[in-house]
């Protein structure tokens, strides 16, 4: 072969390789930018969830009650069991992609690969391990957490009647004789027996701090029982929409010492603010932002008319039936018979 051929074949052969290479170090360029550029978002996301929740409340991790923190160790548990199979697979994603990438030669190629006993039930054994774990989690915890179940303790229970209403919250201390509305006074340290109704739109009771949420509905009665183990005030809210209001019906539980809960009870007994059937009348009208009050409450069954009058059916089947007959007679007057 001349030698003018074997110099333009040399030539040739060391531009393509120039160019090959032009491509494998673009290639790598390109990789290690989508790389540092998911790194770069990912430190990112991190700072600002940082940054939003640097000292701010955050009453579901930071608990003070009996239940509230059995229900952060829950949470807190499960959240651990879902990172044994989260952080592996992330890991796991990463590293394959980055091992069987197309510019590593050295990694093995095995296209007839099709399984292996041990790693299938790695991957399928420790997941079916943490269900498991879960289910039994659950089911003990549905038990021991159970709204309606009593707190232990030697100390007497203090108890509550609840009330929603449009947008505002009524507390009644029947054994007592004392109710204060958005705001929720109890001693530390000692059970509060709460039973909840609504006499409004279908609403949620929930101070995270201190327990977990109860629905309350018109005619119906429920439960919830929770316990502050320390002084402090925290915050409660409606966790249901429930109308216009919805966004300011809140209040708060205020925790203090046996000692100026005493003190505080005699004093609302005395109070001049008298809640008689005719005020709660005025009270359970819609209305928003109505602040902090307490009353001395002058009717003790103030509770249950409140749940009976959605349950007694004679008035509200009379008042239907005149309508019903006076609409029949009016559709009936136009017909000829």
């Amino acid at each position: 072969m001349p030698a003018y051929i074997l110099a333009w074949l040399n030539i040739q052969t060391k531009l393509l390789c120039k160019k090959h290479m032009r491509k494998d170090k673009k290639l790598i360029f390109k990789r290690v930018a989508q790389v540092i550029i998911s790194s770069v978002i990912a430190v990112v996301i991190i700072g600002l969830f940082v940054f939003v929740t640097q000292g701010r409340d955050m009453p579901v991790l930071d608990t003070h009650g009996t239940i509230a923190n059995q229900q952060r160790d829950l949470i807190l548990l499960t959240f651990g069991l879902g990172l044994l199979v989260v952080v592996p697979v992330l890991t796991m994603l990463f590293v394959i992609a980055w091992k069987y990438r197309a510019g590593n030669t050295k990694a093995t190629y095995q296209p007839e690969f099709d399984g292996h006993l041990g790693l299938e039930a790695l991957w399928w054994g420790i997941p079916c391990i943490i269900i498991i774990l879960l289910a039994i989690i659950t089911a003990v915890s549905s038990h021991a957490l159970d709204p309606f179940k009593k707190l232990e303790s030697n100390v007497e229970p203090v108890n509550v009647q609840v009330v929603a209403m449009e947008w505002k919250w009524l507390f009644i201390y029947p054994d007592k004789g004392v109710a204060t509305l958005n705001h929720l006074n109890i001693p530390e340290n000692t059970p509060i027996n709460l039973t909840l109704t609504s006499d409004s739109p279908m609403n949620s009771f929930w101070v995270p701090a201190l327990a977990g949420q109860v629905y309350t509905m018109s005619g119906m009665s429920t439960q919830l029982h929770l316990m502050a183990d320390t002084v402090g005030t925290y915050n409660g809210s409606s966790a249901n929409i429930s109308g216009e209001g919805f966004a300011d019906m809140g209040f708060t539980v205020n925790s203090m010492t046996s000692a100026d809960f005493s003190q505080w009870v005699i004093a609302s007994a005395n109070s001049d603010n008298l809640l008689t059937n005719a005020n709660y009348t005025k009270l359970a009208a819609q209305s928003k932002n109505d602040g902090d009050k307490t009353y001395m409450l002058m009717n003790n069954n103030l509770y249950t008319d409140i749940l009976m009058k959605y349950m007694s059916h004679s008035a509200p089947a009379a008042e239907n039936k005149t309508k019903d007959d006076s609409q029949t007679n009016n559709g009936m007057s136009g017909m000829d018979m």
